[in-house]
């Protein structure tokens, strides 16, 4: 079992940043791959980052260059670092957990956080 938590959400103006931060409870957290999802209003949940047990990473067409992903498992801490943000980025923002290996797709993610909210006001 792994428990996650996220925090760092909030309100920012547009062109601004914010770090999402996703603590996971458990022994195994480095074996994972962690993966960053979000749901806009209306839309369904999407696919933002991930990244693997060695910092191998993808992201959606739509935040590349503009978000990291990164993590520290001495700290079991998974980070989305968000640059540039744009109205469009406004959803609450999930943290994810996988077994699997490769490019995961949002069904084989196994645990899922509660989400943060993200608001960008233009």
């Amino acid at each position: 079992q792994l428990q996650l938590v996220e925090s760092g959400g909030g309100l920012v103006q547009a062109g601004g940043s914010l770090r999402l931060s996703c603590v996971a409870s458990g022994r195994t957290f480095r074996s994972y791959i962690m993966g960053w999802f979000r749901q806009a209003p209306g839309k369904e949940r999407e696919f933002v980052a991930q990244i693997s047990w060695n910092s191998n990473t993808y992201y959606a067409h739509s935040v590349k260059g503009r978000f990291t992903i990164s993590r520290e498992n001495a700290k079991n801490t998974v980070y989305l670092q968000m640059n540039s943000l744009e109205s469009e980025d406004t959803a609450v923002y999930y943290c994810a957990a996988s077994t699997l290996e490769g490019q995961v797709p949002q069904e084989g993610y196994n645990y899922w956080g509660q989400g943060t909210q993200v608001t960008v006001s233009s």
